[in-house]
């Protein structure tokens, strides 16, 4: 697979509701040469400056619905696929989001297509601000 930007340089943030914050997210692309069903993705793990984010934490928002890694598992329907292409928003949900300044993110990704007899695991890095 050829080398493409996994990450949007500019969608790193912290992410508030109601004039709190909740969190932090950043847009990224599957790791696949085709669009996918969020059924077959079987992990996403988010490390940023060495600390590991809880699972259950953790939501994938495609046209502007977020999903819990559960959820995505029974998750089938066409208006919801990763395509190809597409960043897509991880969110973590972690009281006060992360500090300003420089940040070390690693995400893992674990895609089970069902014709094929290994999953596809890749880890990406990217250093970035918050501001």
């Amino acid at each position: 697979m050829a080398g493409r930007q996994i990450f949007d340089p500019c969608a790193f943030r912290n992410v508030e509701k109601d004039g709190k914050i909740i969190g932090y997210s950043f847009a990224f692309k599957a790791q696949y040469y085709r669009s996918i069903t969020l059924s077959i993705v079987r992990d996403l793990t988010v490390e940023v400056d060495g600390e590991k984010a809880a699972r259950e934490d953790i939501r994938l928002t495609v046209n502007g619905q977020p999903f819990t890694l559960e959820e995505m598992r029974t998750v089938i329907d066409p208006e919801y696929r990763w395509e190809f292409g597409d960043f897509a928003t991880v969110t973590v949900l972690k009281d006060g989001g992360l500090s300003k300044g420089p940040h070390h993110l690693r995400a893992h990704q674990s895609i089970a297509p069902s014709y094929m007899p290994f999953t596809i695991e890749k880890d990406c890095d990217a250093d970035f601000d918050i501001a």
